[in-house]
């Protein structure tokens, strides 16, 4: 694999079993992996497979929520009115770089719109009654049992993140959580992918990067992961195709079949 631009850097994130925000050097490749698709014809080996998620859209069903606090931040800010399509783009994005891919060259500020919308979130959540989409559970534990390495990688902000898994009661089952804020550059940077390699030890062509925007499926490419696309999220089908994903998967559980369980 091609490298470039290599050079330290640090990330926060959560261990497995540890309540705390833990320091962790790794290393930033900034490179891309292989170009073109990895497919294979024979299932992968499931004692060799490592998986990085992606949560909103992809583990947890949150678009509701997300989408009224996109408006509402819109609507306070006095900004023009976005459709629902447009407003799911920026899901899978951090919260900072928000404005500036909603509104490109209209001068809006990301610190602005991330402040309002995070102080809208806050409020809207409270009432909101949010889910693992289906499967997902009895697969990641299957996943577990069968030696698979699990870890996540979002651009949700850490500290919400270990929130909703502790909600879930899985935060345990993750070698390492990347969120937003855990790396210097989000999605599509392959930053927050490399961190969850560099502080396991995993090796990026047996490690699977599985989400449900084009930022996820290029990140992972970056990388030099594998990389599954799930369908039922956020993404629109015609922009997940064109990152080129190595599998396309209609339902969470449909991750087993590619390590034949």
């Amino acid at each position: 694999m091609e490298m470039r631009g290599k050079g330290p850097a640090s990330a926060r994130f959560a261990i497995a079993g540890s309540g705390n925000v833990r320091e962790k050097a790794y290393l930033c490749n900034g490179g891309r992996g292989p170009t073109g698709p990895h497919r294979h014809s024979q299932p992968l080996s499931p004692s060799s497979m490592n998986f990085i998620f992606d949560f909103d859209g992809t583990l947890m069903d949150t678009s509701a929520v997300i989408l009224a606090t996109i408006k509402k931040t819109i609507g306070d800010m006095g900004l023009p009115a976005l459709s629902d399509a447009e407003c799911r783009s920026i899901i899978g994005v951090r919260t900072d770089e928000a404005a500036s891919r909603l509104y490109p060259g209209l001068g809006v500020s990301d610190r602005d719109f991330a402040a309002a919308f995070r102080s809208n979130y806050d409020l809207l959540k409270r009432g909101a009654h949010e889910q693992a989409f289906p499967g997902v559970i009895d697969t990641l534990a299957r996943l577990r049992l069968q030696g698979c390495g699990l870890a996540i990688a979002s651009s949700r902000r850490l500290a919400s993140l270990c929130g909703y898994l502790d909600g879930l009661g899985i935060r345990q089952w993750f070698g390492a959580i990347v969120g937003a804020d855990s790396v210097d550059k989000g999605k599509p940077d392959p930053a927050p992918a490399l961190a969850v390699l560099n502080s396991l030890g995993w090796e990026a062509a047996s490690t699977m990067v599985v989400g449900d925007a084009d930022v996820d499926i290029m990140m992972g490419a970056a990388a030099g992961c594998l990389t599954c696309a799930v369908t039922y999220g956020n993404g629109e089908i015609t922009a997940l195709k064109a990152a080129a994903p190595d599998y396309m998967a209609d339902a969470f559980a449909d991750i087993l079949a590619l390590t034949n369980l």
